[in-house]
């Protein structure tokens, strides 16, 4: 058990001097301790949601020296990334124009998320939604 900076861990840390490590041993070091440092600025407080679902997505938005939240709703068409560079997008049709937005799950912009509706897709990635119209883009909701 090795503590570093109060946090306990069972990762041998500095066991072997760099030189002596193969580059499979130092890759693995270099990505535990990024895990490490990650750890305290991955936000907990975001709900589980896929491609396909309907969120709502309550960001920060500053205008001048005020600050509001602003809700942004639409499907998610992609979930990209892991750890603290997580990205998801979200497309809605506003005044039939789509709009998409790229956001950070772990932005502090973000105020909260909410799930709306849980969508039925079977793909991870649903880039056809942008060729499709209003009544061809509907997605199966699962009604639980």
């Amino acid at each position: 058990m090795v503590e570093l900076q109060g946090i306990k861990t069972d990762i041998p840390l500095f066991s072997k001097r760099i030189e002596e490590m193969n580059i499979n041993e130092e890759e693995e070091m270099k990505e535990k301790l990024i895990q490490l440092v990650e750890k305290d600025y991955l936000r907990t407080d975001i709900p589980h949601f896929k491609a396909g679902d309907t969120i709502g997505v309550y960001y920060k938005v500053k205008e001048g020296n005020k600050e509001r939240v602003q809700l942004f709703e639409g499907v998610v068409i992609r979930v990209n990334g892991g750890g603290i560079a997580k990205t998801f997008t979200v497309r809605k049709v506003s005044s039939g124009i789509g709009v998409e937005r790229i956001i950070p799950i772990n932005s502090p912009m973000i105020d909260r998320i909410e799930v709306l509706k849980v969508g039925r897709v079977r793909r991870s990635k649903l880039y056809y939604l942008r060729g499709l119209s209003a009544k061809k883009a509907r997605i199966k909701e699962i009604i639980k």
